[in-house]
């Protein structure tokens, strides 16, 4: 284990940390940004103890540069399928006190102290929603859960899920929210609308999808329900779905092709934070539909630039955006349907969610967050 050393706190042993960071090689989206902000986090409120990043050899980045924080290259693949064995093997000469595997699978047998993130069951509770290798990738959270010292659960939803489904005792998980990119916040609606148009070349007032877009994200109804506005409610309105292709996503091109929306929906993939920013500001509304959310980042993110949200009425999403959005069953396109159809003709509901969403989203911080997840460190190394 790592060596006692003192200075963390009166009379506290410092601690040798690794951070599993392998996975922002190969997707820097959801838990890839919830390992890059946690990191952050950590790095602005932790000058004490040691951190050990631990990266991809064909990463040749460097996540931070801290006097306190170290690279040190992997040569296993994450989400490989022998990594709890090979894994293992690299990390015993680190010679770590606590390791967090913030994907939630850890090697096998950790020689030191564990702290695992859960970001969500889909993978139990929707299995028809994720490809045959990563349902077996995940098939190992019953023994992660049962060789770790301490979970995460990123939402109360999430928590509820860890106990019921894999009979977690309570008191083994902690929930510690995710929080928005301090980039994300209010800027000029009309400086917004013209790098839209510019970039995207859609002119004129639009509803924002932001996800990956596979089946548990359910895209085919939000655009049957964009066709209800734009046929049924007249409303003059277009789609931006922004987020890369995931598995099965050939349903949402297809809805739009029988639908005849080509010139009203647009796919612009997965874009970077700047244009994500414009494309929050410059919008009507957010609708994410999912059928199932361990946590939900696109609402908050919206919220954060004074953009209304319509959500689903399942797990985390009620959680997340409290009493700022708009709920809607997500097998009902009428419901959602209506839902947009409020916040697009009432200035007033679109001006009470602004200013609700604006207080929700001030919530979550990753500064928070960062502290809670170091109090659960140091739990874990002093048991």
């Amino acid at each position: 284990m790592g060596g006692v050393l003192f200075g963390a706190r009166r009379g506290e042993a410092i601690m040798r940390i690794g951070i599993d960071a392998r996975l922002v090689y190969y997707s820097q989206a959801g838990i890839g940004q919830y390992i890059l902000h946690l990191i952050g986090g950590l790095a602005r409120i932790d000058h004490e103890n040691e951190y050990v990043l631990l990266q991809s050899r064909k990463d040749e980045s460097m996540i931070l540069e801290q006097p306190n924080f170290r690279r040190v290259s992997l040569w296993t693949p994450s989400h490989h399928r022998l990594e709890r064995y090979s894994l293992n093997v690299e990390l015993i000469r680190l010679g770590l006190d606590v390791l967090h595997s913030p994907d939630f699978i850890p090697p096998h047998r950790p020689h030191c102290k564990s702290v695992i993130t859960i970001h969500d069951l889909a993978f139990l509770l929707y299995p028809h929603f994720l490809t045959k290798e990563s349902a077996r990738y995940y098939g190992h959270i019953d023994q992660a859960v049962r060789w770790t010292d301490h979970i995460i659960a990123v939402s109360q939803s999430t928590k509820r899920d860890v106990i019921q489904h894999l009979g977690v005792p309570e008191d083994k998980i902690t929930v510690v929210y995710e929080a928005a990119n301090p980039i994300f916040q209010p800027m000029d609606r009309e400086e917004a609308r013209k790098q839209v148009r510019l970039r995207y070349g859609v002119d004129g007032p639009y509803i924002l999808f932001v996800s990956t877009i596979e089946p548990r994200k359910n895209v085919p109804t939000l655009i049957r329900a964009v066709w209800q506005l734009i046929d049924c409610y007249k409303e003059d309105v277009h789609l931006i779905l922004a987020g890369g292709k995931g598995w099965l996503y050939e349903d949402a091109f297809a809805m739009v092709d029988s639908l005849r929306l080509d010139d009203r929906v647009h796919f612009v993939g997965r874009v970077s934070s700047d244009d994500l920013l414009y494309l929050y500001n410059a919008a009507e509304l957010l609708a994410h539909p999912a059928f199932y959310e361990g946590f939900g980042l696109p609402p908050l993110e919206a919220m954060a630039c004074g953009l209304p949200v319509v959500v689903s009425n399942v797990a985390s999403l009620p959680e997340v955006v409290g009493d700022a959005g708009l709920l809607f069953d997500p097998h009902e396109v009428d419901e959602l349907t209506v839902a947009m159809w409020r916040v697009l003709s009432d200035e007033s509901l679109r001006r009470e969610m602004r200013e609700k969403g604006l207080a929700q989203a001030a919530r979550f911080s990753w500064e928070r967050a960062a502290r809670e997840t170091l109090d659960i460190y140091r739990l874990v190394h002093q048991s």
